[in-house]
Formats: structure tokens, C-alpha cells, sequence
């Protein structure tokens, strides 16, 4: 397939006018390596390439943690749909045996060009600290442990490519330092301090789970994680720019506090894509109006947003459109060390591509 006269983006932000070439949904170098001449002509478009949400928990009614494989099928056609083309499908607070199930369904759910690809599972609970444990279910929080994890690895078939972690809890910092080469570790849901955050990222996490949102937030006197953050110039911070979560300015500061280090995210539960009514995140019931999901307390309860439509929303805050899209590509793919296959276009990686309007409104997804 080759695609003709797009505005096609580029690594620095950029775009530029030039024909793609697509080989058994790879992009390659030249047209010489192109079998199929079909053309598509991408005048007046733009070309991005398919988003990475790597953290979300489901969609269109049914969420990851349900450990339904057809359910799973479902949010991943709804995602490509919109879009995102890479996935991490997001665990809440469980079980072990209940976790390891679902996570089986990663691999049951299978490959087809209507879905979105599964690149990896976001492990968000349950090594979280209880004050500060949002939508998660407190009785089945628990302290780190290398078995624990070891044990979800292998019902994930070692598909688990992020892993939440409180570092102010106990047996945080040594889970750290055993596992940080072998899982991405994000620190999230903590009421740690400034300087246990920045202990625990000198040991080798370097990710944040949706910055500002179940952590302390930060102040002149102290500055906790998000000031840790700050700091560690190799840490990512996810951010949900639903226009809920997280006041607009706040979305154009963290950009300028951590440039090229936001990974925008989803967080979207089961709603999304849904009307207004009630529904369920990790065994706990959930009521959804105008947009915001919250529990039965009035805690927000993830989002019922798609990610395309959260980095629209970031480019309608003031956020420079192409640092919005590599917060949406580029450095999410990265931070799970998916980069050599997606998040990008270049020869040699999967032809995920979008083609848009110069507002970013979707077209077609390729």
C-alpha cells in the first residue's frame, strides 16, 4: 500500500509532505519493496501514527478486570475505533487468583486488524498505600512481593510491562531494586514524602501513575513526588487531560515542568463510550454524569474519555499540538519499551497510521 501526498509527522513534532510505503502492515523504505500498489491518497490530511494508552482499564461497557476474553475484544475494536491502536489493558486491586485470571485474558482476547494490538498489562494495584488508594478496593491491598508479582508474570505469559507500586509502603524500595530491569515501575497512589520518592526513583523507578491524582500535591514547603518528579530527569509522568481530572493550566504547566516526559493516558473505565448511568470498576459501583465518573463517596473513579479525545482536549488547553501527539505516541511507547515496534513512523515498524484533518479531527484509521 502506498500512501500519497499526507502531512506526515514528524519525530521532532514537525510535519512534512511525503509518500509512505506499507509492506505486510510494515512501513518500509522505498516503493521498490511495496506487492500491493493499492493507493491511498491523503491530500489535505494529515498523518500521525495510531496512539499507545497504556493505561486503561476498559470500555463500552466492559472493563479488563472482568477477565472476560470477548468483553476485552470489545474495548480493543472501540479503541482502535478511536484511534489508539496500542494498548495496555490495566488491572484494578484483586486477588491474586482473581488477577491471574485476567490476565490469562490478555492472551485469549487474540490479534485482529479491527482491535487495537495489546502491546502490554498495566498492573496499577495492589502494592498501594491504603490513604491514598482512590477507586481500589482497601481490603485487597498489599505490601510488594517479588512472589506476588512473579506469580501474575507467569499467568501473563510475561506480558506485564508496567507495574504501580507505592514507595512509602513496606518492602517497596527492595521490590525496586530486584525487579526495576525487568518490569517498568511507576510510583502511584502514595502519600510518600519528597525525599522517600526521590529514594525510591535512585533506585530505578522512573514512571509516575497519573500524576497529581492520589498522591500529595505539591507545595513550595513540600514538594512530595510530583516535586520528586521534577527532578528525576528520566522519569515519565502519566497525565489525564479529560478536563476533569486536572484544571487546563495544570495541563499547560506539567508540559513545561516535563518536557518530552508526559505520557497522556486514558485511565478510562467501562463508560467510556456510554451513556450517562451506573456501572462498576473494580467491584465497586460507579456513577457516571456528563462525562466525570465517580464512587458512591465522590471520588473520581477513572475516566470516560478515550485517549484521542484526551490529547485533543491537551491541544484545546494550549499544549503545542506536536508535543501533544508524542505525549501520545512516542513517549508512552517508550516508557514500556515498545518503541522498536510502535509509536512512530519509520521504516521497520507497524504501519499504524491515522489520517486526520489539520484540527486532528479522525478520518481513517489504517
Amino acid at each position: 500500500m502506498i500512501i500519497k501526498n499526507g502531512l506526515v509527522f514528524q519525530a521532532d513534532g514537525s510535519f512534512r509532505k511525503m509518500d509512505l510505503f506499507v509492506k505486510d502492515h510494515k512501513l518500509v523504505a522505498s516503493q521498490e519493496e511495496v506487492t500491493d500498489q493499492r493507493v491511498v491518497d491523503a491530500e489535505g490530511l494529515k498523518v500521525i501514527p495510531g496512539l499507545v494508552d497504556i493505561h486503561s482499564h476498559g470500555a463500552f461497557g466492559h472493563d479488563f478486570s472482568d477477565a472476560d476474553a470477548q468483553g476485552l475484544k470489545v474495548v480493543l475494536k472501540y479503541e482502535k475505533a478511536h484511534g489508539i491502536t496500542s494498548y495496555c489493558p490495566t488491572s484494578m486491586t484483586l486477588p491474586l487468583e482473581e488477577l491471574e485470571k485476567i490476565f490469562q485474558t490478555a492472551h485469549e482476547a487474540g490479534e485482529d486488524e479491527e482491535q487495537a494490538r495489546i502491546v502490554g498489562i498495566n498492573m496499577e494495584g495492589p502494592f498501594l498505600d491504603a490513604p491514598k488508594k482512590g477507586a481500589h478496593v482497601e481490603a485487597y491491598i498489599r505490601r510488594p512481593q517479588g512472589e506476588f508479582f512473579e506469580d501474575c508474570q507467569k499467568a501473563a505469559k510475561g506480558l506485564i510491562k508496567l507495574v504501580t507500586l507505592a514507595p512509602n509502603v513496606e518492602g517497596a524500595r527492595e521490590f525496586i531494586r530486584e525487579y526495576q530491569d525487568k518490569v517498568a515501575i511507576s510510583l502511584g497512589h502514595t502519600a510518600a514524602d519528597y525525599d522517600c520518592a526521590r529514594e525510591a526513583m535512585e533506585a530505578g523507578a522512573h514512571h509516575v501513575t497519573h500524576l497529581y491524582n492520589a498522591m500529595q500535591p505539591l507545595s513550595h514547603r513540600e514538594p512530595g513526588m510530583i516535586g520528586a518528579a521534577i527532578d528525576d530527569k528520566e522519569c515519565v509522568v502519566e497525565l489525564i487531560s479529560d478536563g476533569i481530572h486536572i484544571h487546563p493550566c495544570v495541563v499547560r504547566a506539567t508540559f513545561q515542568l516535563f518536557p518530552g516526559r508526559v505520557a497522556l493516558i486514558s485511565d478510562s473505565m467501562m463508560a467510556t463510550g456510554m451513556e450517562n448511568g451506573t456501572y462498576q470498576l473494580g467491584g465497586q459501583e460507579v456513577t457516571v454524569k456528563d462525562g466525570k465518573a465517580t464512587l458512591t463517596n465522590g471520588t473520581i473513579a477513572g475516566s470516560a474519555t478515550n485517549l484521542y479525545d484526551c490529547m485533543r482536549r491537551a491541544i484545546s488547553f494550549g499544549v503545542p499540538e506536536g508535543e501533544a501527539i508524542l505525549a501520545a505516541t512516542a513517549v508512552p511507547a517508550k516508557s514500556i519499551g515498545v518503541f522498536d515496534r510502535v509509536g512512530s513512523i519509520e521504516p521497520g515498524k507497524e504501519a499504524d497510521l491515522l489520517l486526520v484533518t489539520d484540527d486532528l479531527e479522525l478520518k481513517q484509521v489504517l
